[in-house]
């Protein structure tokens, strides 16, 4: 792929780099949207998050509640890179800050569909909750 090529986030609203990150993440938010309901405009791309004193962190996307509370945090790879546990511990640094009940982790080919619970007990979920199941 040659290195300017570019796509539209309509997350963002503005042309992006069409990384091979970067397709599998609007490829998965765009499925959300449009296969599971989520509302476009509670999804933000590269949310800033402090993770520790004065580090800051961007996470690939983080869906929102009506109330805009974190619902979602998600983490995106490109294709080749496999999502292990490193991946998972990335994202659930992330998630001390951002609190959401449900991390969602892909590289277009593997995913980890995650919950954790109030006691924060992570249950491991085999499909993508849709919106209407979790705010009804």
């Amino acid at each position: 792929m040659a290195g300017n090529q570019q796509l539209y986030c309509i997350f963002r609203r503005k042309w992006v780099a069409a990384t091979p990150e970067e397709q599998v993440r609007q490829s998965f938010l765009h499925g959300l949207v449009e296969q599971y309901g989520y509302p476009q405009s509670l999804i933000a791309v590269e949310a800033q998050i402090a993770v520790g004193a004065g580090v800051t962190k961007r996470c690939d996307a983080v869906v929102y509640t009506r109330t805009l509370q974190p619902l979602m945090l998600l983490e995106f790879k490109a294709e080749h890179v496999a999502i292990t546990p490193d991946v998972l511990d990335q994202a659930a640094v992330y998630n001390t800050t951002v609190h959401a009940p449900y991390l969602i982790l892909s590289n277009g080919k593997q995913m980890v569909v995650a919950h954790i619970d109030d006691e924060r007990k992570i249950t491991f979920l085999n499909h993508i909750p849709a919106w209407s199941q979790l705010l009804p």
